[in-house]
């Protein structure tokens, strides 16, 4: 005797379901984000040496400091 839950067609998947595509470009774009931010990173960096490289070949300054006559806070 047959259930009345029962049919005599029924859908069963074969396999396991494949990963959403949402998952592979969330991915893409996480991938890409970090390589984008690693880039501006390295630009930011070389540039930033260029500029204290530039700073300590002008950093000659004869005239900075304390001059020899000044009395200060002697007294």
């Amino acid at each position: 005797m047959t259930n009345s839950l029962d049919s005599s067609v029924s859908y069963k998947p074969e396999g396991k379901p494949r990963p959403s595509a949402g998952w592979l470009k969330v991915g893409a774009v996480a991938a890409a984000s970090a390589l984008a931010g690693g880039m501006v990173a390295a630009w930011w960096y070389r540039k930033t040496l260029a500029r204290l490289r530039e700073a300590e070949e002008d950093g000659h300054d004869p005239h900075f400091g304390i001059p020899g006559d000044d009395p200060g806070d002697e007294g």
